[in-house]
């Protein structure tokens, strides 16, 4: 997190990193920022209040066991944005979460 900026500034910062047919979790956002996982939750609010959902793509966070979680315009809506991105979803979840995955940084590991 730079100086000066809130927790909610650097997730949707992080987020617009996530590429187009990628996703990462909760966890994976909360553990970059702030070095833990304990700050998932924290993060899901972060992009319930995303003020620009069709610019900053918080579609592309999922849970770590591949659920879909929530999305401000329906869980319809985010399957429906991640299967255009060609992720594949079955139920609701990420069928081939470990292949799609996205990793901030090439030291992280799982």
């Amino acid at each position: 997190m730079d100086e000066g900026e809130t927790f909610q500034e650097a997730v949707l910062k992080l987020v617009m990193r996530i590429p187009k047919g990628r996703v990462t979790t909760y966890g994976r956002v909360a553990t970059e920022i702030k070095g833990s996982v304990h700050a998932a939750r924290a993060v899901g609010q972060a992009l319930a209040r995303n003020p620009r959902p069709g610019v900053i793509p918080c579609h592309r966070v999922v849970r770590s066991d591949g659920d879909v979680g929530g999305y401000s315009g329906g869980i319809a809506k985010k399957i429906e944005l991640l299967r255009a991105e060609g992720i594949e979803i079955e139920g609701r979840r990420v069928k081939n979460i470990n292949e799609v995955l996205f990793r901030f940084s090439s030291v992280e590991t799982g």
